[in-house]
């Protein structure tokens, strides 16, 4: 049996290309396990980079659950996209110790220099911005990650150059 890797740049394919079989194999690989629905989903957003909505039914149908189960899962979790997403992926640590520290501004400046809201993607495709709920830096926030990269103690100003950064280096 494989484990379930976590990827933070999938590649990310259109809901009008996915490719059901790709769906279905992964589905079969990881049913047989006992709560096999969060290895089905991380691995349907590893490989896909998001669960689009095309795979809840096959999801539920493999796994003898309800529609909705499937669906309660994904949106419960902040971690599973139901769309895709942008080429980087930015968290801004939304935990007490970063919010006692500035994350607050920080993520108001992120949504306004990003044009978008948590859980949206930039206009341009190239970031989505999501809550992560601690990237365990507490003592040197406010934290965020871009991608694999973790930063700690971001201000607006710090921010920006690595947002910049990541544009450049497409």
């Amino acid at each position: 049996m494989q484990a379930v890797q976590h990827s933070q740049v999938p590649k990310v394919i259109p809901e009008q290309a996915v490719d059901l079989d790709l769906v279905r194999s992964i589905i079969q690989q990881y049913k047989t396990l006992p709560g096999a629905m969060l290895p089905v989903l991380h691995a349907i957003q590893d490989a896909i980079g998001y669960v689009p909505a095309s795979a809840v039914p096959l999801i539920a149908d493999e796994l003898n659950l309800s529609r909705a189960e499937v669906h309660g899962v994904i949106s419960f979790y902040h971690h599973f996209r139901q769309q895709p997403a942008g080429r980087h992926i930015v968290q801004i640590c939304r935990a007490e110790a970063c919010q006692a520290v500035g994350s607050e501004v920080l993520a108001a400046h992120a949504k306004a220099a990003l044009g978008c809201d948590f859980h949206g993607t930039s206009s341009d495709g190239q970031f989505t911005l999501e809550p992560v709920y601690c990237l365990g830096l507490c003592a040197s926030g406010p934290n965020m990650q871009i991608d694999d990269d973790l930063h700690a103690r971001v201000s607006s100003e710090k921010f920006n150059r690595l947002v910049q950064a990541k544009r450049g280096a497409r």
